[in-house]
Formats: structure tokens, C-alpha cells, sequence
């Protein structure tokens, strides 16, 4: 074949790119050179399904004809033919060329299954050798600073050692020459300033002098990245993981309804299948639907005991136009025509027998349509005996772990059988919603955990196991891009799974082996034993096995070693000698074996590792950047690449992975998560690959921190919040609903910029952070014991598992996580900044001396109603704010952190019990394990002294009385009205909130404002209640206050629910509505019916809540008769404000009269009184200096509650501030329109970070908070808002 002419005088190539037929690419690279015999050429064959030939020769300097060597297999005309070899997405070919006097290679492609040529241009494809290595005279100049970045690169991935200027000289030459290399590869200069310019990294000059921590924690320790990009939020709704059709809208609309059980689509070229299950009179249909035309018929049969069974249905249950045949139902489908298309259905009507499922194939203009040439499966939700279908009941998919309870024999018999079964079963419940994906990660983590038998009385190959693992892992990530709310239990079911692969890959298994056995003489004993064990059902200790064997080697062939690396993974002698093919002897080798031994082992461990071990980080890495990623182009993810910026990020992680210096490994660690994300949630040819190295990526921070705990200096502040910053990056990463973690990660950047040594106000704010960091994780490890755990009871149960480890199955799934590890983190960080905060360990909110007899509790609600009959210390993990103090308690000491004016709070400083937040777990733990003994609490400054006393001290007189001194409620009667104005407000028409507005509004003075304000005045409601129209109500109110007074305190909410059942009269509605508009107040009737009834709705919401069981309890306790306590309502128009703001004039906690105490939040004022989760911003003030407030703590609130221009209902009773009685917050305040709940970054909030607006701001609440008590003569206690820095107050009462 003659050659195609090149100028000798032109640049020689050095990547080459050819469009071929068929949408085919080849690229050819070309390394080395013809002088320095070196030359290396590798074909690269895209875009193609079956394997070409290489036809080829090469050509010598000034003769056209081609040459081949001397072996070989020849060809017509005398050329080589050498097949591409499939290698991931790709063909590929190395021809690798000694001889110097070779000037090209040319060739032709043939199609290697029929006689097809490719040609270029009629001709020879020509590619020339460069005869010298010396490229760069015909690169473009390359940028110095582009050259300094690569280089401070370079040094950072050797460490950050100190270098002196000849090995930053040797750093820079280096960087030179890989940038070089690259722009030789054909990748531009524009893409190398993208990749390694688009971050603000320090330059070399600028930062490599500087020396580094002990952790190896760079010195700037500033990381700031667009976490709000992370943002993963659940969507609304149910998740089916479908996108809308034409046919689904179709049938949707045809045959839709509230009695849906499930919808699956099944696209088939230009068609469709959907199969829609429903329920209609009582029986379960499954009907089949087709957008196709012209006569079709579905050719199905039922499943009663297993998926893959087919049976032909009972004849009283075939639809019309059916026939029976050979074991299956024969039916022509029906026509349906509607106004915005037609398509076809079979309706099958099952009555209510409980098949398993119903499989089928379609005939259609003769041709049978099947689902990836294999039958169309639908599986079917049992139905208990009701006639209902079983779903999920007490949180959990019943059906689906009866199924696996019910499957697990067969699923014990190899990983095939499990593989294959969970691939079916997560077919059908993929779009349950995630207690289907859940049911499938805990049978997963049992398996994962050996909790399950692997394999049992059954033979099979490993490239088997390998192609169960591969579908059911392409499955698994099939739904974590379509289904992004349930991408958190993907990735943990991930997890318990290997790899897998095609056939090849497991096949690899059985051929290596014999290739180790062959290549070392270690053919009998242990080897043969292991080799049978191989053959006949790989499984993931087969990694541990190798690793054994590896160590046991490597350390001149030492038993021991071999033992303990097994046992330390769980193998013992027992569990080797229990595998059908049984491990019994020990390993055994030849000496001068071992170099090969080593050799083969550690290939043979990566073969193993990428079956069975997808999240193993060395396996991942290796497979993603092997050489089916291996593409110059670096633009996209369609073609298989990776980023470079993704490569080297990968290439340090392996490189350093092992490092005493955490500090470089951990940073690279999520630069190449974040370089991943993107790729991760679109649709990439190596998708799965690419799941599986994040996994490893984000499980090797978790182990990476674990590792260097033992050295961070945690005294350090700037060291700690780095890599406080790299572990909130990992969560933000790995977790669906991470708006918390987003937003606290975004004030904990905030927070390392503001950092200042031994700063207060600093050390203050970064606190309430990790506070709220704490509140946040302690929520979703509940979340994930609310979601997870009863599966695994019920699954356990079911399984036979361990009682031991199915009560510890989400605990020790919480404790696997990165989660535990920030935890970690902020526990030891935390007395740093106590210590620069001077908080001590302890906050005082009521501060009592006491002795007492220590109780702990988990929860002090699960005790509120209990007597204790001696003086007693509770100890009680959490406190929300809302609960009432038993009887006997005199102290309560928590790790919870309930606000300074909460309701538990007040009552403690009311009652003089003593209450505390201790922020030292070692304090608390040793306090817990006091538990049953007598301990003194005793004040010194803000802390409190603890000690051990005798049982016998704890006499009378150590028992602080908290019977209240009698308090009577005054009965008021009727006023016949049922609204009234803020000018009639009287003690005797209404409570003391409406009088307190009455007494304030024409007295402040305007700079502080008093919204407008009605009020259903006392007696209302039971005016209301015995009216005709509530009959029937009044009735069963009446008999259910019986049973409550009989003792039946299970009845107050049945009386709460009859009372949201009463109706308006229409007098009431005409009365209000005349008042508020008089009162320039929005009537909500005015928008609508809805609206009026939405106002109606909260009202008697405020008159029901006389019957919550807290105030119930406390009324009793304080011996109040609760027949004669009445319900106002204070109605006002809110106040859609910035903050709101709760004063008290005399400090609570100090008692100082002369000092004031404030709480502020955003939103409105319901997470400050209505004991949400978190502490609100607090300051106090001197009341002769108030332009001088001091913070006394940040907030932590997880969310502020935001509220459309609307109205409260505020309960306003006559058993409110009596004297000697604390009955505030006992009743509920009501919005008519529900608020938004809003999560946010402070950091974003000027009252946090601009000290001049913070100080106007509480200065001017201090000061409003100064007037109002300067009107009534005593100490108040106030509630506010402030919008667009105005203040206004809603009520005042006197601080008791």
C-alpha cells in the first residue's frame, strides 16, 4: 500500500484525532522518539460496539513501501494485523517501536466481523515518528505565573516541607516540564489556566516560607468555598422517579384517583408501557396501557410463590377479549379515545387474591415486544385480610421485608442469589418512597456485617457473582440520578456492596489465582484449599485472605502476622473452616518466592478490590483513573474523562494516603469530592465508578480525621477550625436535606475569617455554631432512628438477628459516620472556648442551693407528672423548655440548652429549684454515674460546686417546699358581647395582656409602637358552647371533664378535638368583624369564606388549649379550680418583623435590679417562646448606661419563623400572672396563616456581624424595656418586634 506524503520539514504531531463512519473517533498519542529508541503509539477507538483491526506497517526514511518484522502474523501483501482491545468505553492499541530508522506508521481499520474497510481518503492512514524528543521548540511560551501556580502545587502535594531556594528551583524546572508534557498532549493553554488557576491558591514566594503545624494543617487555615451550590433539599411531593409522559398524562387523567397504589413506564423505542395498579370497589386492578395502534394483545400469566414464576390465571378473573393457551391468558387490548389522545389497556381485575405479581409480553404488528429482551414484570403489594394492600405500617414497607424474610433461604445460597434478588425487589420498591430503599439497606447492612450466611450448598463462578453485583450497583445508581431524594440511602446501601463488573471481572478471579499458584510452585495446601474457596463462591473476605497473605509475606513469612490480620477483620480458624470449599491449612511458600509472591498478591488484591470492594479508596482511585479514563479530552464527562484538576487531586490522595501530616491529605480529599460533584448528577459513562470513589472519598476523611486526632492542638483555635471546616464540607457533600449543615457551614467560614486570639465576642459566636452544629446532628441521628430503626427491628426479628445488634443497628450506623466524627471535633474544641469565653462549665439559670438525690432521665418530660417522694436531682439529657418540674424535684441539671425565659426556666427561678446547663460531658457523665446517691450543690460565682453527702443529710430540711401558697381564681361573668375594643378593655371583660396594651398605648412614647387590638372577651366561649347549634358538643365536653376529674388525664385531648368542632354562631362573626375594622384591623372574611374559617379555627385552638395537659397539671398542682379559669382572646395584627425581643427589667439569673436581661431572635417571636430548639441571641444592659449592652451569648436557633401579613389569636386567661402563681406561657397563642419556617446563616445577619448596628439595636431595646418599667414602677417582662428598626411592644406583664 502506497504512503500518504508529509513536509520533513513540518512540526511533527503528537496527538493525532480522526472522525470516522458511524459517529467513531480515533485519537492517536504519540510519546518519545525514534533517537532515543523509545517510542510508544496508542490507538484509542471511541464510539464503537465491536472489536477492529489494526492493518498495518511502518515505513522507512525515503521509501514508500512498508516493513514488518520478522515475527509476526502476516497478511496479504505483507502487513500486520493486530485486534483493538476493549477496554471500558473504549478500543484500545499500544505499538511500542525500537528501531531508529523507522519515520512512520501507516495503516487501514477492518471491521473484525465482517469485510469492511476504513480508509483515509482512499488512502493510508500516516502517522510520523519524531526523530528527536525535544517538542518544546514548537510549543507556545508558557505564562511565569501559570508556571509559579503548577509549581506551589507541586510542593504542596510533597507536604509543605521547607525548601530551600535550589528545591524550589528543582519545584519550578519540574512544574516547566509536566506543563510542557501537557500542552504536548494537545491539551491548550487556555484549558491548563482553567484547570489550574480558577482557585485564589497562595503563590509559591508567598506562602512556602511560612512553616507548617504538627498536623501538617496549611498555614492560612482559611478554606471558603459556594456551599449554597451543595444545596440538596427534598422535594415535595411523593418520589416516583418518572417524568410525566404524554401516555402517563393520559391515563393519569383517563383512570387516575385517589385509590392509586403504584405507576411504573416501561419505554420501548417509540412506544411506551405503563402499568397502573389501583383499587376500585373494593378490588385490586392492574391495568395495562400502550400508546401503540392497530390490533395488540398481552400474552401474560401470574406469580403466586417467586418472581420468577409464571402461571396462567384462574379463569374466573380474565378480563374480556381474553383466550386461554398454554399455560398463560391471551387478551386483545381496548381502545380508549380522549380529547387529548388515544391508547389501548388491559384491565385485570384480581379481585382480592394475593399473587406476588403478573408477568407478560405484548404482541404487536408481529412482532413480540419484550423489556430488555426478558419479560415485563410487575410485582404486586400483598393484601392483608381486609382486602387492603399491606404498606407501610408503624414506618416501615411490610411487604417488601416479609418478601425478603421470606427469600432469605434462597438468597443465603451464594451472593448471586442475594445480588439478584435485591436487584428485583429494588425494581418494585424503588418508587415506594425511601422505607422501600431503607427495607433494602438494612437487609444490605446485615448481610455486609455477616449477620447473614454468605454461602451455602451451592457452586458458583465469581464472574457470576460479578455480573449479580454489576446490575444490581448500574440499578442502585440508576436512582441516585433520578431520584435525588433518596440519594442518602443509595449511598449507604452502596456501601454494603461491591463493585462488581462484567464478565470479565469476576472471570479474572478464577484465572489469577491459578496464574499466582503456577508463577510460585503453591499448588497444594492452603492455596489449593483457597483456590477451591475462589471457584466456588467468592466473596469479600477474599480481600481479607489476600491481605493476609500479603502481610504474612512481606514480613519474612511470619504466622502470626497472617493470624492477626485475619482475626482483626473478623476471620477466625472457625469461620475459614466453615466455607463449603473449608480453609483448614495454613499458608505455606518456597523463601525465594517471595519477591513473585508479592508481586502477583498485590495485583491479585486489586483484581479482588474491584469485585467486591467498591468504597476501598485504593481500588477506586484505581479505576477511575486507569485506562478507561485515560482521554485527553478534559472538557466533559459524555466521553469518560476526568478533569486534570480531578486527576491530580486523586494522584496526591494516593500518593499521600498514608501521611503522619493529615493536613494536605485531607484538603486533597474533598478538592477531589468537590472536582467529583458535578459529575456525579449527570449522566456520565462511568457514573457508577465515579459513585463508588466518592464514597471511598468521603469515608477516607472520616478515617483520615480519626487517624490524626491523637496530634491536633486543640488549643490551637485556627488548627481546629480547619479541619472542623473540612468535615463540614464532607457532610455538606454526602447528605440530601443538608440545608442546616449548608448554613452552619457557612457561618463557621465566617467565623475562622473573624478569628482573633483570646477575643470574647469571637469566642462567643463560634460557640453558639457548634452548638448548633450539635443540635443539628443530634436531630438527624433521630431522624435516621425514627427512619431506619424500625426496619431493622422488624427485619431483625424476622431474620433471626441478634437482639443486641438489631437495638444498636442505626446507633452503630450513626457511630460508622462522619457525623460522629465532627461531634468528636466540637467535644474537644469546646473547652477552648469556654475558657476564652469565661463560661466556665457550667450556665446557672436559676441559681439555688440544694442537696439532693440524683435521678437521671433521658427526657425531663417523661417524668413532668411523676411525685418523687425525697429531694431529687434529675439529670436530664433533654430539656425543650415547654415541661413543668415534678414534685420533689429541687434541682435539674441538663446538657440541653433551653433558653434563660423559657417556661421551665421561670418556673424553676419561681419555685426556687435549682436549674443548670453543664457543657462538660465529663462532668455530666460522672455526675450520671452517681445515679441513686446524695450530692450537695452549692454556688461559687457562675459556677456550681458539686459534692457527695450521706443518703441521711437529705432530711426536711433540705428539701426546699415548692407547694405554692393558695392562689384563687375569681370567676368573671358574661358581658353579653362577644368582641370588644381596646377602649373596653376592663380587669373584668378581659385578661391581663389586653389591659397591659390598653395601659401602654397613649403612655410610651412614639418611638416605641403599640399595635391595634380587640378581644373576645371572658365567658365567650362558654356562651358559645351552650348554645343549640354546639348541643351535642357541650354534651360530650361535659362527660369527658367527668373521666379527666376522675383521673383519665387521656381524655384532655379528646375535649381539645371536640371543642375545634364547634361552630360560629353568626352574632360572634358580625361583632368581630364590626370591631376589628374599627379597630383599621383586616377582617379575614374579607378574603374569603376560607379565611374567616381559618380565624375561627385558631380561636377555639386558644380556647381549647385550658385543656393541655401541662396547664391542666399545673393549675392542679397549684390547687386551682380550673372550672373557674377563663379564656379571653387578645386578637392584633402581626407584626411581620425583623426580630423579636423578650426583656426582662431585672436580670433573672442574677436577681440585679439594676441590670436588664434580654433574648432576641429573627422571625417572629414563637421560636423565643415556644421552646424551639437552640438558644436565642441574649445581652444585658445597665439601666444608667444602656448605650452600653453587653452579648452574653450568639444564637443558635436552627430556624427563624417568617408570617404572611396576617393576624394573631393570643390566649389572654384570668389565671395569668396572679400573684404567686407564674401562669404565663401555660396557653397557647395562635397565628391564623401557618408560619414559614426558614433556615438561614447568621452570618449574613448585621446584628451578628456589624458591631455598631448591634450595639443601636439592643440599646434601643434595652432602653424601650427602661420606659415601660418606668410607667408600671416595677420590673416587667416584655415581648416585642422590631421592624425596620422600629420597636414595638405586643404585651407586658410584671416579671414574677
Amino acid at each position: 500500500m502506497a504512503s500518504t506524503k508529509h513536509s520533513s520539514s513540518a512540526q511533527v504531531p503528537r496527538v493525532l484525532h480522526f472522525q470516522l463512519v458511524d459517529g467513531m473517533q480515533l485519537q492517536i498519542n504519540v510519546s518519545g522518539c525514534s533517537a532515543a529508541r523509545n517510542v510508544r503509539v496508542e490507538f484509542q477507538l471511541r464510539n464503537c460496539t465491536r472489536s477492529w483491526i489494526l492493518h498495518w506497517g511502518f515505513i522507512y526514511h525515503g521509501n514508500p513501501n512498508w516493513y514488518i518484522p520478522t515475527e509476526g502474523p502476516y497478511y496479504q501483501q505483507g502487513a500486520l494485523q493486530t485486534p483493538l482491545v476493549k477496554s471500558g468505553q473504549m478500543y484500545v492499541l499500544n505499538i511500542e517501536l525500537r528501531d531508529p530508522k523507522i519515520h512512520a506508521i501507516e495503516f487501514v481499520l477492518k471491521d473484525g466481523s465482517c469485510d469492511r474497510w476504513l480508509k483515509l481518503n482512499h488512502g493510508n492512514f500516516h502517522v510520523e515518528i519524531p526523530k528527536n524528543d525535544d517538542p518544546s521548540a514548537f510549543l507556545p511560551p508558557i505564562p511565569n505565573h501559570l508556571i509559579e501556580h503548577k509549581a506551589y502545587l507541586i510542593w504542596e502535594s510533597k507536604g509543605r516541607p521547607s525548601s530551600s531556594p535550589g528545591q524550589q528551583k528543582q519545584d519550578y524546572n519540574d512544574a516547566l516540564r509536566q506543563l510542557q508534557n501537557q500542552l504536548e498532549k494537545g491539551v491548550s493553554l487556555s484549558e491548563l489556566e482553567n484547570i489550574y488557576m480558577k482557585e485564589n491558591t497562595k503563590s509559591m514566594t508567598q506562602d512556602r516560607g511560612l512553616a507548617t503545624a504538627t498536623s501538617g494543617a496549611p498555614s492560612s487555615y482559611r478554606r471558603r468555598h459556594d456551599v449554597l451550590k451543595w444545596l440538596q433539599k427534598h422535594s415535595e411531593g411523593k418520589n416516583t422517579g418518572l417524568s410525566s409522559s404524554t401516555l402517563m398524562n393520559l391515563v393519569e387523567k383517563s383512570m387516575g384517583g385517589n385509590n392509586v397504589v403504584s405507576w411504573q413506564s416501561y419505554p420501548i423505542g417509540n412506544y411506551e408501557v405503563v402499568v397502573l395498579s389501583k383499587f376500585v370497589s373494593g378490588d385490586y386492578h392492574v391495568l395495562v396501557t400502550v400508546n401503540m395502534k392497530g390490533s395488540t394483545v398481552l400474552h401474560w400469566g401470574v406469580s403466586k410463590s417467586s418472581p420468577g414464576e409464571w402461571l396462567a390465571p384462574p379463569s374466573d378473573m380474565l378480563p374480556e377479549k381474553s383466550k386461554m393457551v398454554v399455560g398463560a391468558c391471551q387478551t386483545y387490548f381496548t381502545d380508549v379515545l380522549g380529547g387529548e389522545g388515544s391508547f389501548q389497556v388491559v384491565d385485570i381485575n384480581l379481585q382480592q387474591r394475593n399473587f406476588i405479581g403478573i408477568q407478560f409480553v405484548i404482541w404487536s404488528n408481529g412482532t413480540w415486544i419484550k423489556h430488555n429482551g426478558a419479560n415485563f414484570y410487575i410485582g404486586l403489594k400483598p393484601m392483608n385480610p381486609s382486602g387492603k394492600v399491606d404498606g407501610n405500617e408503624k414506618g416501615i414497607l411490610k411487604w417488601l421485608l416479609d418478601e425478603i424474610a421470606q427469600r432469605e433461604k434462597e438468597a443465603e445460597r451464594s451472593f448471586m442469589h442475594r445480588f439478584n434478588i435485591a436487584t428485583e425487589l429494588t425494581e418494585r420498591c424503588k418508587f415506594e418512597g425511601e422505607l422501600g430503599l431503607i427495607g433494602i439497606f438494612v437487609w444490605m447492612r446485615f448481610m455486609a456485617c455477616r449477620h447473614l450466611t454468605w454461602n451455602k450448598n451451592y457452586n458458583v463462578k465469581p464472574r457470576e457473582i460479578s455480573d449479580a453485583q454489576d446490575r444490581f450497583t448500574n440499578l442502585l445508581q440508576r436512582i441516585f440520578l433520578n431520584q435525588p431524594n433518596d440519594r442518602e440511602i443509595v449511598r449507604l446501601i452502596m456501601i454494603c456492596v461491591g463493585r462488581g463488573g462484567q464478565a470479565d471481572a469476576g472471570q479474572r478471579i478464577r484465572d489469577e489465582i491459578l496464574m499466582i499458584q503456577r508463577n510460585n510452585d503453591c499448588n497444594g495446601g492452603m492455596m489449593e484449599e483457597w483456590h477451591q474457596k475462589l471457584h466456588n463462591n467468592s466473596s469479600p473476605d477474599d480481600v481479607i485472605i489476600c491481605e493476609a497473605l500479603l502481610n504474612y509475606v512481606r514480613c519474612g513469612f511470619k504466622i502470626d502476622v497472617y493470624w492477626r490480620t485475619l482475626n482483626a477483620n473478623g476471620l477466625t480458624k472457625e469461620k475459614l473452616a466453615s466455607y463449603d470449599r473449608p480453609i483448614v491449612s495454613e499458608p505455606c511458600f518456597r523463601l525465594d518466592a517471595k519477591e513473585g509472591l508479592i508481586h502477583d498478591l498485590t495485583m491479585y488484591l486489586k483484581t479482588l478490590k474491584a469485585v467486591h470492594s467498591g468504597a476501598d479508596l485504593e481500588s477506586a482511585i484505581e479505576t477511575c483513573i486507569g485506562s478507561a479514563f485515560k482521554s485527553q479530552n478534559f472538557t466533559g464527562a459524555a466521553s469518560g474523562s476526568l478533569p486534570l484538576k480531578l486527576q491530580e487531586s486523586l494522584n496526591f490522595v494516593k500518593a499521600h494516603v498514608g501521611d503522619e501530616k493529615i493536613g494536605p491529605l485531607m484538603e486533597k480529599l474533598l478538592d477531589s469530592r468537590i472536582e467529583l460533584r458535578p459529575l456525579l448528577l449527570t449522566p456520565h459513562a462511568r457514573g457508577k465508578d465515579l459513585l463508588f470513589l466518592d464514597l471511598a472519598l468521603a469515608s477516607a476523611v472520616r478515617i483520615t480525621i480519626q487517624r490524626g486526632l491523637k496530634d491536633l492542638n486543640f488549643s490551637y483555635p485556627p488548627e481546629i477550625m480547619f479541619f472542623i471546616s473540612l468535615v463540614l464540607e464532607n457532610l455538606c457533600l454526602s447528605n440530601v436535606n443538608n440545608e442546616d449543615i449548608i448554613y452552619c457551614t457557612k457561618d463557621w467560614y465566617h467565623t475562622c475569617e473573624s478569628y482573633k486570639p483570646n477575643d470574647v465576642p469571637w469566642a462567643l459566636q463560634t460557640k453558639a455554631i457548634l452548638d448548633r452544629l450539635q443540635l443539628v446532628l443530634s436531630d438527624r441521628s433521630q431522624n435516621y432512628q425514627n427512619k431506619i430503626q424500625p426496619s431493622a427491628q422488624y427485619l431483625g426479628n424476622l431474620l433471626g438477628i441478634e437482639k443486641s445488634v438489631i437495638n444498636t443497628f442505626t446507633e452503630e450506623l450513626m457511630r460508622a459516620g462522619s457525623s460522629a466524627v465532627l461531634s468528636t471535633l466540637i467535644n474537644r474544641f469546646d473547652p477552648t472556648l469556654r475558657r476564652v469565653a469565661n463560661l466556665g462549665s457550667w450556665q446557672v439559670i436559676s441559681p439555688v442551693e440544694v442537696c439532693g438525690s440524683v435521678s437521671c432521665v433521658n427526657e425531663l418530660a417523661s417524668v413532668q407528672n411523676k411525685v418523687f417522694r425525697r429531694p431529687t436531682v434529675v439529670i436530664a439529657t433533654r430539656v425543650s423548655g415547654e415541661e413543668e418540674i415534678p414534685d420533689g424535684v429541687v434541682a435539674v441539671l441538663t446538657s440541653d440548652a433551653p433558653d434563660v425565659l423559657s417556661h421551665v426556666s421561670i418556673r424553676a427561678r419561681n419555685n426556687k429549684i435549682c436549674f443548670a446547663t453543664c457543657y462538660d460531658q465529663n462532668t455530666l457523665r460522672n455526675l450520671k454515674l452517681k445515679e441513686g446517691r446524695a450530692i450537695s450543690i452549692r454556688l461559687n460565682s457562675t459556677n456550681l460546686m458539686i459534692s457527695d453527702v450521706s443518703n441521711s443529710n437529705l432530711s426536711l430540711n433540705s428539701f426546699v417546699s415548692i407547694i405554692p401558697q393558695r392562689v384563687t381564681l375569681r370567676k368573671r361573668n358574661f358581658c353579653g358581647r362577644y368582641a370588644v375594643s381596646i377602649e373596653e378593655f376592663t380587669p373584668e371583660v378581659v385578661g391581663a395582656k389586653s389591659c397591659n396594651i390598653k395601659f401602654l398605648r397613649g403612655r410610651v412614647p412614639s418611638w416605641i409602637k403599640i399595635p391595634m387590638s380587640v378581644a373576645i372577651p371572658f365567658g365567650a366561649f362558654e356562651a358559645i358552647l351552650a348554645q343549640d347549634i354546639n348541643k351535642d358538643i357541650a354534651n360530650k365536653v361535659s362527660s369527658l371533664q367527668k373521666l379527666v376529674k376522675g383521673g383519665d388525664m387521656s381524655k384532655l385531648q379528646a375535649i381539645q378535638e371536640a371543642i375545634l368542632q364547634m361552630t360560629a354562631p353568626l352574632s360572634l362573626t358580625n361583632e368581630l368583624r364590626s370591631k376589628m375594622k374599627g379597630a383599621r384591623m383586616p377582617w379575614p372574611g374579607d378574603e374569603g369564606e376560607s379565611r374567616w374559617h381559618r380565624a375561627w379555627q385558631a380561636i377555639k385552638k386558644v380556647w381549647a388549649s385550658k385543656w393541655n395537659e401541662r396547664a391542666y397539671l399545673s393549675c392542679r398542682k397549684a390547687n386551682l379550680n380550673h372550672e373557674n379559669l377563663l379564656m379571653a382572646v387578645l386578637i392584633q395584627e402581626i407584626i411581620c418583623g425583623d426580630y423579636a425581643f423578650v426583656i426582662h427589667t431585672k436580670n433573672p439569673i442574677s436577681g440585679d435590679t439594676s441590670e436588664i436581661y434580654a433574648e432576641i431572635v429573627k422571625g417572629l417571636g414563637e421560636t423565643l417562646v415556644g421552646a424551639y430548639p437552640g438558644r436565642a441571641m441574649s445581652f444585658t444592659a445597665k439601666k444608667n448606661n444602656v448605650t452600653c449592652p453587653s452579648v452574653t451569648c450568639y444564637p443558635s436557633k436552627q430556624i427563624g419563623l417568617y408570617s404572611r401579613p396576617s393576624v394573631i389569636f393570643r390566649s389572654d386567661s384570668n389565671g395569668e400572672d396572679l400573684e404567686g402563681y407564674a401562669g404565663a406561657g401555660l396557653y397557647d397563642s395562635v397565628l391564623m396563616d401557618e408560619a414559614e419556617r426558614v433556615v438561614f446563616a447568621y452570618s449574613g445577619d448585621r446584628l451578628i456581624v456589624d458591631r455598631a448596628f448591634q450595639t443601636s439595636l439592643l440599646s434601643k431595646i434595652a432602653e424601650a424595656g427602661k420606659v415601660i418599667e418606668s410607667l408600671y414602677g416595677s420590673p416587667q417582662d416584655i415581648e416585642g418586634v422590631v421592624k425596620d428598626g422600629v420597636i414595638y411592644v405586643v404585651q407586658a406583664r410584671p416579671q414574677i
